[in-house]
Parts: structure tokens; C-alpha cells; sequence
């Protein structure tokens, strides 16, 4: 790929649903892509108007997504995708980069219902790049380079964690991940339903299991410990929170949580065989 500053780089998205608002959402949050230069397309209104509340062009036709923008974001259905490239492809170009946040749908689909030469990526997001603080990983296909994952990393730098991995690794975060984010939602519910049984109000042991959630993720990211070193820190010999760690443990947190994790991989592989 040319060099060419960021900010200058064409960049748009065929789909605008929740994964679109993501990723590019965190784009015009951080000002990384001005809004001018984004273009998003879907087949009605419903989806697109975030976007022009934004700023940025919208279009009814794939097309015209193609023709201005040299990186294209492809977030729509998987199932879509074969139409979606079947409309579009041909008018691909060594210029652009094509980005993947189609769950299931392998680089090397891509690359076959794509001319020869397209260069891919293939992106796993998670909801979170919303607020900057979103985990991403990304596979390069066989025709990008390292000028195209630097290009992804500086685009995406400023919306949380971005990480190149191996793509066997993708179905691994979504199950991790991509939808962990649910996970985490649930635990926040429950650890705020359990203060609401003690005598709290709902609005504050709400925003206090938010802030410690937050608080504990990142002093993970920042000590560099293991999550096991800092819990144990955490316990005291006969204290509050080995009593409450007891009850986890009878619960199977740990295994269950594990299992989550597994079943939602292999769903996310049963969709790449497909």
C-alpha cells in the first residue's frame, strides 16, 4: 500500500450495524479518520442515520463505497458476504484494502470470491471499541503485507487493544471476546444484584461494579501480573474475601466461565467450515 497518512486514507464501511458503529464509531470519537472521508453504505435508512448524525457520507449502493474509499470495512451478515463481494469485487484495485469483521468467513473464502492479488484482512472486534477501549485481533491474507497490518494497527491504535495473531486465533477471541463482553455484563449484573440483596440501591452498586470491573482489568493490563497473583493478593488469612471466593468456587465460576469460552469458539467454528 502507498504511503499516505491516515487521516487522508478513504475509509469505508459496507454494512452499518452494531459492529460498523463500533469500530468506525471509535474512528470518529478519537478524530483518528475526519468524518468527511468515511463513507458507510446499507440497504436502508434504519442503520445509516448514526452516521450522518456524524458527519459522514452514507449510500444505498456498495458501489460507491468501493469507488471512494481505498480501505473498506466489510460488516455485514456473513451469509451476506458472497453477495456482497459478487457486487464489488471487480471493481477491487492493488489500492485497496479490504478489512473482514465477518464472523466465519475465512481469508481464504475471501480471497476466492475476490480477484487475484485483493488484499485482505480479517478482523475480530468487540463491541467496545465504542469507548476506546475495545480488543481486536487481525489476520493478514496471502497478498497484505506488513505496510497493511501497520496501516490497521494505526487505525485502530486509539480504540483499545490491537493485536496481529494467527487467524486460527480469531474464533478463539470471539469466543473470548467478542462475546465475553456478555460475560462480563452479566457478571457486573450479578455482583450488583448481590449488593441490591445486602441493602444498596441498584443505580450505585451498579456503577460500583462497573468501576471495579474497570479498576481490576486494568491493573492486569498495567502491573503485567497473572490474574491468579493479584486475587491472591487480594485475600487475607480469614478474611471478607477467601469467604467470598469459597462460594464461586462451590458455584464452579471458574469451570463454567471456561466452558463459555469453549462453546462459544467452537460455534465460531462451526461457522468457518460452513
Amino acid at each position: 500500500m502507498a504511503e499516505m497518512s491516515v487521516e487522508e486514507i478513504g475509509v469505508g464501511c459496507i454494512g452499518a450495524g452494531k459492529m460498523a458503529r463500533g469500530v468506525l464509531g471509535g474512528l470518529l470519537i478519537t478524530g483518528k479518520v475526519p468524518a468527511k472521508n468515511i463513507t458507510v453504505s446499507a440497504p436502508t435508512d434504519t442503520n445509516l442515520q448514526y452516521f450522518r448524525d456524524r458527519g459522514c457520507s452514507t449510500t444505498h449502493t456498495n458501489s460507491d463505497v468501493v469507488s471512494k474509499c481505498r480501505v473498506i470495512f466489510l460488516a455485514t451478515k456473513p451469509h451476506i458476504i458472497p453477495t456482497v463481494l459478487e457486487e464489488v469485487s471487480s471493481a477491487f484495485t492493488p489500492d485497496h484494502v479490504i478489512i473482514s469483521m465477518a464472523a466465519g468467513v475465512s481469508l481464504q473464502t475471501l480471497e476466492k470470491l475476490s480477484p487475484s492479488g485483493t488484499k485482505f484482512l480479517r478482523m475480530s472486534p468487540n463491541l467496545p471499541c465504542l469507548v476506546q477501549e475495545g480488543a481486536v485481533v487481525f489476520a493478514r491474507g496471502s497478498c497484505a503485507g506488513p505496510g497493511e497490518a501497520d496501516m490497521l494497527k494505526n487505525l485502530l491504535s486509539d480504540c483499545g487493544l490491537c493485536e496481529e495473531t494467527p487467524e486460527t486465533y480469531i474464533d478463539i477471541h470471539t469466543g473470548l471476546s467478542g462475546s465475553g463482553v456478555a460475560y462480563v455484563y452479566l457478571f457486573a449484573e450479578a455482583l450488583a444484584d448481590g449488593a441490591v440483596k445486602m441493602g444498596m440501591p441498584s443505580a450505585l452498586s451498579s456503577r460500583i461494579a462497573a468501576q471495579t470491573l474497570l479498576g481490576a482489568a486494568k491493573m492486569i493490563l498495567q502491573s503485567g501480573e497473572h490474574p491468579a497473583k493479584l486475587r491472591s493478593d487480594v485475600c487475607t488469612p480469614g478474611g471478607t474475601t477467601i469467604h467470598g471466593l469459597h462460594e464461586l468456587e462451590k458455584g464452579a465460576l471458574r469451570a463454567t466461565v471456561m466452558n463459555a469460552v469453549e462453546a462459544a469458539t467452537n460455534r465460531a467454528r462451526d461457522l468457518d467450515k460452513r
